[in-house]
């Protein structure tokens, strides 16, 4: 057997033992002792998911393209594991002529309609992510020092926020040329449009599970008792101002903004189950009227739509942990997982594209810059991550549609009064997805 074909065989057995090996965790639930005490085969693939994306992307901590055997392994193993949707099917009416020349219907097999319209899409945003950083090969404006450089040799450049172990980005003296920086905005924005769609199929997924009945045990039994006495009156008050909500609240960590969307999704739960409680007796009863529950309801979302606008690198709450933690649907713990692993990577892409143009504008306007990132409302998080857009058009649309979007900057100022809408990632023991829970937020 010449060389050539005898090592491309060795190549392939290889692969097909790797395969061999992840598929059979899948199938024993990540209990190797076959005891069956593993995690559920959705719980099972989210994991492996995750965990592929935490080995093969790391700490992007630089704008440089992915080496080549990282790139290869990537788009092996994920094809590997979305091979499992190919399976995943549905039985539609379809004619059929018979010998006899007449029509007649009959049920066919095919792909499930979410997997069918969103699996490509997604593969598509997987791709335009990994050319974003493969277009940063040959750039020679920019550079980083490592984080052990000595502090003058860093500069004004150096970092003064809690992200002090990335690589401090270098620029010459008098900025970029207009070439890079025109190449940096353009990426930016593609990256921009990954992210809004893949939050946005994320969302959709995640909105479309059902809530386990652990959750629901373990709620309050009330909507005051979720939200606090303060957090209860500001939302319940006569006139009600989400800008004056906001002013109030202390969100100054982001265990505050998290602790506070837990406590709003709660109430949102508490709420909409007592509005479609029948017995009015029951244990879920309350002298509150069912319209002034509704109320309370639709503005805990405006509240919650408004964080998760502005702050799209949350960690999971605790009833999207428990939603995929719970989850039986396979095609849905796919679309989740993937959807969430492009959502980190896109925004830990754009967060470093936002360094580059931070450490280009210090240098061209040394005096106006106070060199510091706020680590609580980072410059890629709120506004330019997330222009106003509307959720109802997005509950219309799949993702192909989602990645022709464009970033209107300007109709975003004319609609900065208007409330954002935005359709809305855990592990079986509690570790699996530290890698990528954060969503980016280095």
């Amino acid at each position: 057997m010449p060389a050539g074909c005898k090592n491309s065989a060795m190549i392939f057995n290889s692969e097909m033992e790797q395969m061999k090996e992840k598929f059979a965790k899948l199938l024993l639930g990540e209990d190797m002792s076959g005891g069956g005490k593993g995690v559920s085969s959705a719980l099972a693939l989210s994991n492996a998911i995750t965990n592929l994306a935490a080995s093969v992307f790391g700490e992007q901590s630089r704008l440089e393209p992915m080496t080549a055997d990282r790139k290869a392994r990537w788009r092996r193993e994920i094809s590997w594991l979305l091979s499992v949707a190919d399976h995943i099917v549905e039985l539609v009416p379809s004619q059929q002529k018979s010998k006899d020349g007449t029509n007649m219907e009959i049920m066919v097999t095919k792909q499930r309609i979410d997997l069918l319209m969103n699996i490509p899409a997604l593969r598509k945003l997987d791709t335009m992510l990994i050319d974003c950083l493969d277009n940063f090969k040959d750039q020679n404006e920019f550079y980083y020092l490592s984080k052990d450089a000595p502090d003058s040799e860093k500069g004004k450049s150096k970092r003064k926020d809690d992200k002090w172990w990335l690589p401090t980005v270098k620029v010459p003296q008098d900025g970029l040329s207009d070439k890079c920086r025109k190449n940096l905005q353009s990426q930016k924005e593609s990256v921009t449009q990954v992210l809004k769609a893949a939050m946005s199929i994320n969302a959709q997924v995640l909105s479309e599970m059902e809530i386990p009945e652990n959750y629901i045990e373990a709620l309050p039994k009330n909507g005051r008792a979720s939200l606090g006495d303060a957090v209860y009156r500001s939302i319940t008050v006569e006139f009600f101002d989400p800008d004056q909500f906001f002013s109030t609240m202390d969100l100054s960590s982001e265990h505050k903004i998290l602790d506070l969307k837990n406590r709003l999704e709660a109430s949102i739960v508490i709420w909409k189950r007592k509005m479609n409680q029948k017995d009015a007796k029951s244990a879920w009863g309350s002298a509150v009227s069912f319209e002034k529950r509704e109320q309370f309801e639709e503005r805990a979302e405006t509240i919650l739509h408004i964080i998760k606008h502005r702050f799209p690198g949350l960690p999971q709450s605790s009833l999207d942990i428990s939603k995929i933690q719970y989850n039986q649907d396979v095609g849905q713990a796919l679309l989740e997982s993937y959807s969430r692993i492009l959502e980190s990577l896109a925004f830990t892409v754009l967060s470093r594209i936002e360094d580059v143009l931070f450490a280009d504008n210090t240098s061209q306007n040394p005096k106006s810059q106070s060199c510091k990132w706020n680590s609580s409302k980072d410059e890629s998080q709120p506004n330019s991550v997330s222009p106003g857009f509307d959720t109802n058009a997005v509950s219309a649309m799949t993702l192909s549609d989602l990645l022709t979007w464009s970033l209107d900057q300007n109709d975003y100022d004319e609609k900065a009064d208007a409330t954002d809408e935005m359709s809305n990632d855990v592990d079986g023991n509690g570790q699996k997805l530290t890698a990528v829970t954060n969503r980016g937020c280095d």
